[in-house]
């Protein structure tokens, strides 16, 4: 572990430079601990794939301080195995009319479609973090048999709902964005809703699961082709 200054008033606690679960478990851990300790001094905790950046008030602390109290801190927590987090199952339709590259991430990985699918929808993933959009949730890890690089020209729009990979992650995008990643199939799930509390139903403690429907199942709640 490893802290540095971030800015005139937030650091950065490094846990590690890779992507795993191991680092993944470590940072929902220790964000966890932080949120359970309500110091008024800090402003806010956002965690990512292997750091948590910390915004604090400059009048409680300087980085000497708040490095040394973080340094202690952070010896209490302890790393679960993930069995109490929350499993959301998303419906999903893996048609070529709404999975653009669905038959190039085939070709690339010299698999048929079904094969894709069948990889995709198979396995439960990690949330590591959420950005770029609200509601975008960077889900880990893919099969490395389907594991394809994103796309050397974005798009300028992809629609809603579309269900998406990218090297070794999937995700869904919340709402209509320009974007590089793959997609291979079309969700009605909501990941970013205005009228929840929390904005979503997808946070760093969620584990997902997708699941392969038909056309028909898809229109009938509301997709669009």
């Amino acid at each position: 572990m490893e802290i540095k200054v971030a800015s005139v008033d937030s650091v950065i606690i490094y846990f590690d430079n890779n992507i795993s679960k191991e680092i993944s478990n470590k940072v929902k851990a220790s964000y966890a601990y932080l949120k359970s300790l309500n110091n008024e001094a800090f402003i806010d905790i956002i965690p990512s794939y292997s750091s948590i950046l910390i915004t604090y008030e400059l009048l409680k602390y300087d980085f000497e301080s708040i490095k040394k109290y973080l340094e202690e801190e952070l010896k209490n927590v302890k790393v679960d195995d993930d069995t109490n987090s929350k499993l959301v199952e998303i419906d999903v339709y893996y048609g070529e009319e709404v999975g653009f590259d669905l038959q190039r991430v085939a070709s690339i990985n010299k698999l048929t479609i079904e094969e894709v699918i069948n990889l995709h929808s198979s396995k439960v993933y990690d949330v590591y973090t959420i950005g770029f959009l609200p509601g975008f949730a960077y889900l880990g890890v893919l099969d490395e048999k389907i594991a394809t690089k994103r796309l050397e020209t974005p798009r300028k729009k992809i629609p809603k709902g579309s269900v998406s990979i990218a090297d070794t992650q999937t995700a869904v995008y919340p709402k209509d964005s320009p974007g590089g990643w793959n997609i291979i199939g079309k969700t009605t799930f909501e990941f970013f809703d205005k009228n929840l509390e929390a904005l979503s139903q997808i946070d760093i403690n969620t584990k997902i699961k997708f699941n392969q429907i038909s056309k028909e199942e898809f229109l009938k709640q509301g997709g669009i082709i």
